[in-house]
């Protein structure tokens, strides 16, 4: 790399699987080259696990295994937020809000962090006041041109997300955003089987974390819905369906996306994923079984951490997917059965034949 070259590391792990397309948008349109981690594998969960405590969650320690990802392959500048709030009292759950100070305390290696915090429940710490803290770290202080960077990071962010909202897959919805293109498939495949994903994207669209759970689901012949599918205004409706207030900054993807679904009737079931030792999720997984049952809809929860193995993991999802066809076959016997025109009369004639 060019010493004048302004580039800056980020990591492959918490907000990136949201929040990359306006990153992407924001930091290109300023000049600044963007170095991704690699994808998670083994490794980095075991390099992020070494750092710190066991009662960590996953997405912590992942992260941190991609932090040390980007300095081994000699990247000086990494970027790491500090999400605190979205909205005037909602807020992150702590090990997000103090990311910056939990890497900068347990990764010893030398590397610039980029830290800025976002936090709309307190004044000066908007939008914009994160991004100009970003920006003047690479010598950039105009306002205007950070404006302009921030439309462009919107409008990525936007292409990707009306992709997804038709039902594109993640991988596909980011790879056609990234290339400044909108693409709108045609759905035509029918699923006999519907399931809602409830999870954070930290955990499902990391392919490592969650053992291929869409492909895995699509190879058995199951249609996969997750929060991308959904607005924030459906999500809203979710949480107030269940009851519940939003508090947690990612309540949404979990709390208003079950919420969501759970009313729908074309959902035969749903699946949480949630990694182990998370406080926040632990509440809010809580109080979404205790709703599937009001709603009379078959809900597995499974939960991750960096022994998960994949045999049991995989049998899980095999006898709930078996679980839902048997369940969807009685159903339809069973409406055709009340439907039907002439009733059953079972045949009592018998001719005897004496030998």
């Amino acid at each position: 790399m060019e010493n004048n070259e302004k580039v800056i590391g980020i990591p492959r792990g918490m907000s990136f699987y949201h929040n990359y397309p306006f990153y992407w948008g924001f930091f290109t349109d300023l000049g600044i080259k963007i170095v991704l981690s690699d994808m998670t594998t083994k490794q980095t969960m075991t390099s992020g696990s070494s750092l710190v405590v066991t009662e960590t969650c996953l997405p912590i320690k992942v992260y941190i295994g991609h932090v040390l990802n980007l300095i081994d392959r000699g990247v000086d500048k990494i970027f790491v937020p500090s999400i605190q709030s979205i909205a005037p009292k909602i807020y992150n759950c702590s090990k997000i809000r103090g990311l910056p100070d939990l890497v900068r305390n347990v990764v010893k290696k030398d590397f610039t962090m980029i830290e800025a915090t976002l936090d709309k429940s307190e004044k000066n710490h908007g939008l914009y006041d994160f991004l100009y803290e970003i920006a003047s770290q690479f010598g950039i202080t105009d306002t205007e041109r950070i404006k302009k960077a921030a439309k462009a990071g919107w409008r990525t962010y936007n292409n990707f997300h009306i992709m997804s909202k038709s039902g594109m897959s993640y991988k596909k919805a980011m790879n056609y955003a990234l290339q400044g293109k909108v693409f709108i498939e045609n759905q035509t495949k029918e699923y006999p089987i519907s399931i809602a994903l409830v999870s954070h994207g930290y955990n499902i669209f990391d392919e490592r974390t969650s053992m291929k759970i869409f492909d895995k689901l699509e190879k058995m012949d199951v249609k996969v819905y997750s929060s991308l599918n959904l607005s924030n205004e459906q999500m809203d409706d979710g949480i107030a369906a269940l009851g519940q207030d939003m508090y947690w900054a990612n309540e949404r993807e979990m709390t208003g996306c079950a919420g969501h679904y759970l009313k729908s009737a074309k959902i035969d079931g749903i699946i949480t994923l949630t990694a182990f030792g998370c406080g926040p999720d632990s509440l809010m997984i809580e109080r979404i079984i205790r709703k599937a049952k009001k709603f009379n809809k078959p809900l597995l929860n499974l939960t991750i951490d960096e022994q998960t193995g994949e045999a049991g993991f995989i049998t899980r999802l095999e006898a709930f997917v078996d679980m839902l066809f048997r369940k969807k076959r009685a159903k339809i016997i069973n409406n055709m059965e009340i439907n039907s025109e002439s009733s059953y009369i079972p045949n009592t004639n018998y001719i005897e034949v004496n030998n």
